[in-house]
């Protein structure tokens, strides 16, 4: 197969499934109910009526936790792959094991870095 029917097979795969997502978006709109009322379109939150606006501040620790949650569920994602290709390096490939290892060990460590900076900050303190 060349490099041109590559990018064919792949351009008709995209226009299939653009396609169906189309055909499944106007069947769900076709068959669905709509039944619109007034008590229907109110704002509905947890069961408890909603008062006032819903604009209101935020503490920013809570976008800082989440960062530092996002940071290190990213690192755990990385950490699989490498666990199991680490496990099919020996002496004569490229890269080492040895290598291998010592990368992420970096990787490792500049995470902890970082904790440790959030940390010594006080940015782990939930008040």
């Amino acid at each position: 197969m060349s490099f041109t029917e590559q990018y064919g097979a792949f351009a008709i795969l995209v226009i299939v499934g653009c396609v169906l997502y189309a055909v499944i978006m106007l069947g769900n709109r076709l068959m669905r109910p709509s039944v619109p009322t007034p008590l229907k379109l109110t704002t509905y939150e947890c069961g408890i009526e909603a008062v006032g606006t819903g604009w209101s501040q935020m503490n920013i620790r809570y976008y800082v936790f989440a960062f530092l949650f996002v940071i290190f569920d990213v690192e755990a994602i990385f950490l699989f792959p490498w666990a199991v290709v680490i496990g099919d390096l020996d002496g004569n490939t490229t890269p080492s094991a040895l290598y291998a290892l010592v990368a992420m060990f970096l990787f490792i460590g500049t995470l902890l870095e970082g904790l440790m900076y959030a940390w010594k900050k006080g940015v782990l303190k939930w008040e």
